[in-house]
């Protein structure tokens, strides 16, 4: 069975029995807090879940001690709203630079990611591609402008075009998804939801619009917080 958490008009979730035991030992998820049981339709407090349901040490996650949880870096947290503009006014090339920052952030959380290792391969592309098109156009002016013929530059550009479109829109979107879903679903478990056709067409945006939350969640529950 899982539960969602409910505090200040915000919900969280939905979390097996054995995350909300597990933050509610380390002071992440309040006794105060409301939880809604899968199925259910009444709210009720948090105290009387972990109060009257025992869990098995065993229905802990490897990796996890008794009390404690794993500490990760903070994911990148400027506002998707300030991403957006900054993308705007360098016609694009915040974006490039901030999807490097969020794969960077993603190889150190998870290492086994290979977010990282696709858009290396996008930039590397990229910058031969810019290579080759210097080269055609130094070319062109030796020849008088006159293009002869389907040219090898030409192929080539033709080439790596298509290829970082396909990197871009169908590769690495996706593969940053399914790891941010590996992490904030088994590793950090905060059942994080990611819709295939927002990251299409948003990624970067739609990808840091979630990790705001997550972060705004995470200082909610951090222990010692006294809001």
């Amino acid at each position: 069975m899982t539960y969602k958490i409910a505090r200040d008009g915000q919900e969280f979730g939905p979390y097996s029995l054995a995350d909300v035991q597990r933050y509610v030992g380390t002071g992440n998820i309040l006794l105060t807090d409301f939880a809604l049981a899968e199925g259910a339709t009444e709210w009720i407090p948090v105290a009387r879940v972990v109060g009257t349901i025992a869990v098995q040490p065993a229905a802990l996650p490897a990796g996890y001690a008794a009390g404690a949880m794993p500490q990760f870096p903070e994911a990148p947290n400027l506002n998707w709203g300030l991403v957006l503009l900054l993308d705007f006014v360098t016609c694009g090339l915040f974006n490039i630079a901030w999807n490097f920052v969020q794969a960077l952030w993603m190889k150190k959380v998870q290492p086994e990611s290979k977010a990282m290792q696709w858009y290396i391969v996008i930039l590397v592309i990229a910058a031969l591609n810019i290579l080759v098109s210097v080269v055609r156009v130094v070319t062109l002016m030796g020849n008088k402008g006159v293009e002869h013929g389907f040219t090898p530059l030409l192929g080539l550009t033709a080439f790596f075009g298509l290829a970082s479109l396909i990197l871009n829109w169908f590769v690495y979107p996706f593969v940053m998804r399914s790891s941010l879903l590996k992490h904030f679903n088994e590793t950090d478990p905060i059942g994080l939801q990611l819709n295939g056709v927002m990251t299409f067409f948003f990624t970067s945006l739609y990808f840091q619009y979630h990790l705001n939350h997550i972060n705004e969640m995470k200082r909610a529950y951090r222990p010692g917080n006294p809001y």
